[in-house]
């Protein structure tokens, strides 16, 4: 399927600031199965500095940067990607010999499952979240049927409401009040997964706006959307599971980037000087291009 994103940012300040920086994260990452055929990043005011980067992980980042002072900023970013349609994805192998074949590889590549396995800066440990999903889990099980019931048991056990936590609540409060957005839930699927040994990773990316007619539309599609990959054995390699909608992404979730957790992916972030607060606000459209006017 051929999708045609559109994703504009505005940040403004009340009063201007002076030497801003900024990380833009919103060129999509090479990835199988995903083909980028155009891609167009545009700001206004233009930046005095502007370099391409790629890495670390999985992650291609825009650096810029303003000498004088600044008191808007629009970011757009436009593209089309052609998704690869993908039905089922089999068993894979049983959670046990995916928790030592991950720690037997030596890969050092970004696509190793090596640093998916410990803690990160977001996702960090924690003993209640662990317990939780040593519950809900058995070395007997095929990696999928693993990593789809611990997506399964935050789907309907956690409660999806929009501006009750940001992006600094770690996982263990959305844990706690069993609440959050897409974010939390893949904060949290990351930590447990970790806790027994199976590497996973966070992803930005996109939903496809319109569904198919006769589904439903997908939770998360008018922003930036998140979700897991896990890591299933090297024949499996890494798969897409989404918490929010309890589904896999396959053919209608786009990938952007993908790190330890949202610290590694944040679509934009930086820094500057004053004090000034700021407002941000985003619109996204991802429409299939047979949908396209």
């Amino acid at each position: 399927m051929i999708y045609e994103v559109h994703h504009r940012t505005t940040i403004r300040y009340e009063v201007p600031v002076a030497q801003a920086r900024f990380n833009i994260r919103l060129r999509p990452y090479g990835w199988p199965g995903q083909s980028l055929i155009a891609q167009k990043l545009e700001f206004s005011p233009q930046p005095d500095e502007w370099r391409d980067e790629v890495g670390p992980y999985c992650i291609n980042r825009s650096v810029i940067a303003f000498s004088g002072k600044l008191s808007e900023l629009a970011i757009e970013s436009r593209f089309t990607v052609d998704v690869a349609a993908r039905s089922s994805v089999g068993e894979g192998p049983m959670l046990r010999q995916v928790r030592q074949e991950a720690l037997d590889r030596r890969d050092l590549s970004v696509l190793s499952p090596a640093p998916y396995l410990f803690a990160s800066r977001i996702a960090d440990a924690n003993s209640a979240i662990g317990d939780w999903a040593g519950e809900l889990l058995s070395s007997d099980q095929p990696i999928v049927a693993a990593a789809s019931s611990v997506m399964g048991a935050i789907h309907h056990d956690f409660a999806y409401r929009p501006g009750t936590t940001s992006s600094a609540t770690p996982p263990a409060e959305a844990f706690d009040r069993r609440e959050g957005v897409c974010q939390d839930f893949a904060h949290v699927m990351i930590v447990a997964l970790r806790s027994q040994g199976i590497p996973a990773a966070y992803v930005s990316g996109y939903l496809r706006t319109v569904p198919p007619e006769g589904q439903e539309r997908l939770v998360g599609a008018d922003a930036m959307h998140a979700w897991v990959k896990v890591w299933c054995g090297a024949e499996l390699g890494w798969l897409g599971f989404d918490p929010t909608n309890d589904c896999l992404a396959l053919s209608e979730h786009i990938l952007i980037a993908m790190g330890r957790d949202y610290a590694d992916v944040s679509p934009i972030d930086g820094t500057f000087v004053g004090s000034a607060p700021q407002n941000m606000a985003t619109a996204v459209d991802v429409i299939a291009q047979d949908n396209a006017v």
